[in-house]
């Protein structure tokens, strides 16, 4: 199970877009993650006809390490660290380690 999933909201925690909040649209790696609107490099792509893709400057989402986001919380109104519980029904859920709350509904 992991802690950060697609569709998540996260907080960026270093680098040139700390502070920025986003969702995560997918995982790359077991390692790396997109996030929407955050790490966005300018790619020069050339144009394919055939496919009816324009060339020019194209703006991408690049993969961001999952080590330099934290989880949004809600009651905090900041990131958190995430932790995993197992209810008495035996589900396993991810909790917010600051307080307890948990993530999955």
């Amino acid at each position: 199970m992991r802690k950060i999933r697609k569709g998540d909201d996260v907080v960026i925690l270093t680098g040139k877009d700390k502070g920025k909040r986003g969702t995560v649209l997918r995982r790359v790696s077991d390692e790396k993650l997109i996030v929407d609107n955050v790490n966005v490099a300018k790619r020069h792509t050339k144009g394919n006809p055939m496919r009816g893709e324009p060339g020019g400057i194209v703006e991408k989402e690049m993969p961001i390490h999952v080590s330099n986001v934290g989880l949004y919380n809600p009651a905090t109104d900041a990131a958190d660290r995430v932790g995993f519980k197992t209810l008495e029904d035996g589900r396993k859920v991810r909790v917010f380690k600051s307080n307890g709350e948990v993530v999955d509904a």
